[in-house]
């Protein structure tokens, strides 16, 4: 590994950086810079109305989508010089989060498997942050296995006809598209009857409903599908395919997912250097101090870890699993580090609010937000279960369903 820009990448490096001192909104700086982590939000402004304003001059700037050709409203740049621009971004980077699903997830697939006509007309605006993306595959009783949903469409002339329910959709409400993926035959196993579509998220039948998280955000959605159309030119991939276009989807999440990982570790050292215990400082008591340093060994793995993609990616070499490592340590890393900082501060630590520091809710919120880490873009159980098979070359499971049709596997509630 080297860990050293090339010559190419400094100057490259040194045009980003100038480029967003020149033009970042450096009002939202400091708010940016204190949002807990599970709960970025403005105060004052809407965070999409700020992200599509921030997205729209990178788009401009040529610093949006950058990685993607510059026919569909990229730059053309080299996966190096995409991680570059994420680390230049810094803080300015959480204005995106409402394009990271459509960026990272569903135009890398439009792209892979979509139309030249639907390409050029869709990419463009989604990499300026004009349309907003979701992605629709998560359902009631199909999460990590997404191949047994139930969501139907059906073939009606040039047209299929869509009627079941997705859950956990995150943007849905503020969305303008989605990515969604349906079962088109239930006499095949399950994995071989499905097909990809993308639909107008205003479509009639489309209904969403926001989920009320209990960190008091609301950023994902169910979203029902009662008799929705969706032309045949709007699918993704033979019928029948959608599994094969899916995969497209979900290497593309884990990687956008691991590209911005968050353990909490910095916000921790921060907090127990100023924080009174009863003898004095939290750092200085050898028990925080111990854990303290637990967690940056594992920071200074994660990061390492992270370099070897990182110097994968400037050889031009593809990531292989070994990123489910990212995710998986570091969900637990930021579960761990809250559930201890909620202990130290023991009363104060259920506070909310902004008139005192060791009661502004940062870590409360990192605890309640900290199981989703460790389910969005694959369980503990899924990521486990890639790097014993695909990394260290351990035995599958069992999977009794696999070669089963669809409508003959045994399961409760489950119409054929």
């Amino acid at each position: 590994m080297n860990f050293d820009d090339t010559p190419q990448e400094a100057e490259f490096r040194a045009i980003a950086r100038n480029w967003i001192a020149a033009n970042a909104p450096k009002e939202f700086e400091e708010e940016l810079s204190k949002s807990s982590l599970g709960r970025i939000r403005l105060a004052r402004h809407d965070m999409v109305e700020v992200g599509k304003a921030w997205q729209k001059k990178k788009a401009e700037g040529g610093w949006a989508c950058l990685h993607w050709p510059k026919e569909y409203g990229g730059r053309g740049a080299t996966p190096i010089e995409r991680v570059i621009w994420q680390q230049e971004e810094g803080v300015y980077g959480k204005l995106t989060q409402p394009f990271q699903i459509g960026e990272g997830m569903c135009g890398p697939t439009v792209m892979a498997w979509g139309s030249e006509d639907a390409k050029r007309r869709y990419l463009p605006k989604l990499a300026s942050g004009e349309e907003i993306w979701c992605q629709l595959f998560s359902e009631p009783s199909a999460g990590s296995d997404v191949a047994g949903l139930r969501t139907r469409a059906e073939k009606k002339g040039d047209n299929w006809v869509v009627n079941g329910q997705k859950i956990w959709t995150s943007g849905a409400h503020y969305s303008d598209y989605g990515l969604l993926i349906a079962r088109t035959d239930p006499n095949v196993p399950k994995h071989k009857g499905l097909t990809m579509f993308f639909l107008d998220m205003k479509s009639p039948g489309v209904e969403v409903r926001p989920i009320k998280q209990a960190n008091g955000m609301q950023e994902f959605n169910e979203v029902y599908f009662t008799d929705v159309v969706i032309p045949d030119s709007q699918r993704l991939g033979a019928v029948g395919e959608g599994w094969s276009v899916s995969l497209t989807t979900l290497m593309n999440e884990r990687m956008s997912i691991g590209a911005r990982l968050a353990t909490g570790v910095p916000e921790m050292f921060e907090f127990c250097s100023n924080l009174m215990l009863e003898d004095g400082l939290a750092i200085d008591d050898p028990a925080v101090r111990s854990r303290l340093a637990s967690w940056a060994v594992k920071a200074s793995g994660l990061k390492y870890t992270s370099y070897r993609a990182i110097s994968a990616l400037s050889k031009g070499e593809r990531p292989g699993p070994e990123n489910s490592i990212g995710k998986l340590v570091s969900g637990l890393m930021l579960q761990d580090i809250a559930t201890y900082a909620m202990d130290l501060e023991g009363a104060a630590g259920s506070l909310t609010g902004t008139d005192e520091e060791q009661a502004n809710g940062q870590f409360q919120q990192m605890l309640l937000s900290s199981p989703s880490m460790r389910i969005a873009g694959g369980t503990d159980e899924i990521l486990r279960n890639i790097i014993a098979e695909r990394v260290l070359g351990l035995p599958g499971d069992i999977r009794v369903d696999k070669d089963v049709p669809y409508n003959k596997i045994p399961t409760k509630g489950r119409g054929g």
